[in-house]
């Protein structure tokens, strides 16, 4: 029995799949049978990456009189309610790199069948796509 250890380092498994091949054959100077069989040997591949999802609200804080209604049919921002904006970034806090990742945000619009958050736009950086909800700036403020 021979035992072989191997130690690498390698770059580029995004698109490797699950395992990595490996054929081995032994080569001696013994004139009769100089070359062994080729063996393969797989060795699973496993990537990993943490991700890690910050977020903040600007104003931190947002408090309406108690009395305060919308006011119907208007367009005007300020008539429906304070603008909150919510920023939030994806990090990739590694070893890994990653690719195809999909994020999901539920946003609560509604509560106890009241209005809570009116969804006025969406925004993306870093060349990301982003599939826009039904009912996002309904009223066209």
């Amino acid at each position: 029995q021979i035992t072989v250890d191997m130690e690498l380092s390698v770059s580029g498994l995004e698109d490797a799949g699950d395992s990595i091949a490996f054929q081995l054959q032994l080569r001696s100077k013994n004139s009769h049978s100089p070359n062994s069989a080729v063996v393969v040997v797989r060795v699973p591949v496993e990537a990993q990456a943490a991700m890690e999802l910050r977020g903040t609200s600007l104003p931190v804080t947002a408090v309406l009189p108690p009395a305060w209604q919308p006011v119907e049919g208007s367009r005007r921002l300020e008539d429906h309610g304070l603008k909150v904006e919510h920023v939030y970034q994806l990090h990739n806090k590694g070893p890994g790199t990653v690719s195809g990742v999909t994020l999901r945000l539920a946003v609560p619009s509604r509560l106890q069948g009241s209005l809570l958050l009116y969804l006025l736009e969406l925004g993306t950086e870093g060349g990301m796509n982003c599939t826009e909800p039904p009912g996002l700036n309904s009223k066209q403020v």
